[in-house]
């Protein structure tokens, strides 16, 4: 058997970053994507050169500093995470490259049967969210990649990690005053994203719900970072109604189904996601205060108003 090389694109994201010192850190031979996955040809010269035995995708557009810019900046939006994204899908499959997409969960919204509490949405269903530009184009790419069998998708959702990293949801919402309060699937980047290596090595294929299993809300996370990071941090709430009246794209709420997720992985245990924030909770401490962030230059609101992207 050939030597691990893995190709990634979206070295400069935050979850592409990450990805690479896992990588390394594993001592993987990891080779950083040059091309603009729009450019066809040079993309497929680029697959042709490296050779990579795996190819993981994390260069998906989500705007800054939320997904309202993809409203006004769709041919972008489109470029990126349609065409983009298929390309290297068509590449891969020419070349009989596993690839594995980092996409997104945020493609449904509770409905009469998905209530909040309720079964959650599985990989077979599907999406009936299109609230927002940037759902539309993942919810199309989802769809089309279901051809590809050498494709594996994973639906993130609101990832967390460790640190205050700008694109953490829990960054996110502890800067406003007000936050909606609904249960939602989240990811861990901590827990998931190796094991999503693991995915890739054992080149898993098709649709899985990328998510810790079960449901926590914005309060619920809320409380876990008073508790464990910032005693003197307040919040209030308001509605889903509220807040769309502030947006320019709608946002996702929903649970996923994440029986098909573990039941691929039988030999490993996926902490279910009240576990796993409160983990978060305690690194997060711990490494703020060893940056020097903690106690005393935790993050301070910077609008009254916004609430978090998804």
């Amino acid at each position: 058997m050939s030597e691990e090389k893995y190709l990634i694109f979206g070295k400069n994201g935050w979850i592409g970053g990450k990805l690479i010192d896992l990588l390394k850190q594993q001592g993987k031979t990891v080779v950083l994507g040059q091309s603009r996955l729009e450019n066809r040809e040079a993309l497929f010269a680029e697959l042709d050169d490296v050779k990579p035995t795996h190819v993981l995708d994390a260069a998906g557009v989500t705007g800054r500093p939320n997904i309202d810019w993809c409203e006004t900046h769709q041919v972008e939006t489109i470029r990126t995470n349609v065409i983009g994204t298929l390309n290297l899908a068509e590449g891969c499959h020419l070349k009989g490259i596993h690839m594995t997409l980092y996409a997104t969960g945020c493609i449904f919204e509770y409905d009469e049967k998905h209530p909040i509490g309720g079964p959650g949405f599985t990989e077979e269903d599907s999406p009936n969210f299109f609230g927002s530009f940037y759902s539309k184009t993942k919810a199309y790419m989802e769809d089309m990649l279901k051809s590809y069998k050498n494709v594996c998708i994973l639906r993130v959702r609101m990832p967390i990690s460790d640190d205050l990293n700008p694109r953490n949801f829990v960054t996110k919402i502890v800067s406003y005053d007000r936050v909606v309060d609904v249960p939602n699937s989240m990811t861990v980047l901590t827990d998931l994203l190796p094991i999503s290596l693991i995915m890739s090595q054992r080149k898993l294929t098709g649709i899985y719900n990328f998510t810790n299993p079960g449901a926590i809300s914005h309060n619920q996370i809320l409380t876990l970072y008073k508790k464990h990071v910032d005693p003197s941090y307040t919040w209030q709430n308001f509605t889903i109604e509220e807040q769309n009246k502030i947006l320019a794209a709608k946002r996702s709420n929903n649970e996923l189904d994440t029986t098909k997720f573990c039941a691929a992985l039988p030999d490993i245990q996926i902490p279910d996601i009240h576990a796993a924030c409160e983990g978060v909770f305690k690194r997060m401490k711990v490494n703020l205060e060893a940056e020097g962030v903690w106690p005393d230059k935790l993050p301070k609101r910077t609008n009254h108003l916004a609430p978090p992207s998804s």
